[in-house]
């Protein structure tokens, strides 16, 4: 009998038996990550084909962008938002990158295949396929290999051990768990993708809190999203709360971080702005605002972010409409304080 781990309410359970029980159940729950994970990317391929080949096997068909944008009006209807007329361009280069089922990798994701899929040459697309899969490279290691030309900086070395040691070290494995939080995942199953997944008890407090005390501002604001998604190249990235402000014209993006606040996250909001500018403005909007909070016990920061060709005359007429950063700091400090007054007390009972 292996060691013997005690518990008050669980009694003596010999630790080799939990281990033994434990491992069972994280071999299925892998098991059934990769299939779902590899189903999905069955079924992008056929998608894939499908379209290509009723568009007469061509690259580019007379009317394939009508086919596709019908296509996605109907299947986004049936099956929701994953299947909008950009991922179906996706599964069609994916086809036309890959066009032989039986050479994908199924320990590869559909992450993995959207960045495969744009490597112009077919030798180094294969070559990144199966090293990736090889050597279990999440999708942020494959990108980083990619855009530092690994494989070529490998044929082209002569000391090949000292450019692979550069990967050597793996990223943290995927955990089973991980999957109800993968957007692409969520949206092929057809399950909600729920901002519960992404806030901790804190961040939803206090999230909670600012959407409630900007709507009741009473200065132009309405809600329009809560953890909003925003995808670039396979990564997702969400934006804790979005507003529209109809005095201002414009859309209010604000994210908050409980952490120090640091110019990482000045640049992502930057970011946030730029794609809302480019993508999500409507005839006669102003350019949106972006604005980072920072909340921790012993201090409260608010940082406002414009477009880079915003000018300070056109800035301070936002002013009148938002609140003061005194007011935000205020908020979050009072917040933080009470959840962390509840947190207490709940330790005590």
């Amino acid at each position: 009998m292996g060691e013997l781990q005690k518990s008050e309410d669980l009694g003596v359970i010999p630790e080799g038996f939990y281990e033994q029980v434990s491992t069972i159940l994280n071999a299925a729950r892998n098991k059934a990550y990769a299939a779902v994970n590899f189903a999905m990317v069955e079924a992008y391929w056929e998608i894939g084909r499908s379209i290509v080949e009723q568009q007469g096997g061509e690259e580019r068909a007379e009317y394939g962008e009508e086919l596709i944008e019908g296509l996605a009006e109907r299947l986004t209807l049936d099956f929701g938002k994953g299947f909008d007329a950009r991922n179906l361009r996706f599964m069609r280069q994916f086809y036309l990158a890959f066009p032989i089922r039986n050479a994908l990798r199924t320990e590869l994701s559909w992450t993995h295949y959207r960045r495969l899929s744009r490597i112009a040459d077919p030798d180094a697309r294969a070559w990144y396929m199966n090293e990736c899969a090889d050597s279990k490279w999440s999708t942020r290691q494959l990108e980083r290999q990619i855009n530092t030309m690994f494989r070529e900086r490998l044929l082209a070395s002569r000391d090949k051990g000292a450019v692979a040691s550069e990967v050597a070290e793996t990223a943290p494995a995927k955990r089973p768990e991980d999957i109800i939080c993968d957007p692409y995942v969520l949206e092929f199953l057809g399950f909600p993708d729920s901002e519960s997944f992404r806030e901790s008890d804190l961040e939803r407090g206090l999230i909670s809190h600012l959407q409630k005390f900007l709507l009741e501002l009473g200065r132009g604001f309405t809600f329009e999203a809560r953890q909003k998604r925003i995808s670039f190249d396979g990564r997702h990235f969400y934006i804790d709360l979005v507003f529209y402000n109809y005095l201002m014209r414009c859309f209010v993006l604000i994210d908050l971080k409980t952490g120090d606040l640091t110019h990482q996250d000045l640049g992502q909001m930057q970011m946030y702005v730029n794609y809302y500018t480019r993508e999500l403005m409507n005839e006669g909007d102003n350019p949106p605002i972006g604005i980072v909070l920072c909340a921790d016990k012993s201090d409260s920061i608010v940082e406002y972010t414009l477009p880079e060709d915003n000018d300070q005359v056109f800035a301070a007429k936002y002013l009148p409409y938002l609140p003061t950063k005194e007011e935000l700091s205020r908020e979050l400090s009072l917040e933080y304080r009470a959840l962390d007054e509840a947190s207490l007390e709940g330790c005590d009972e």
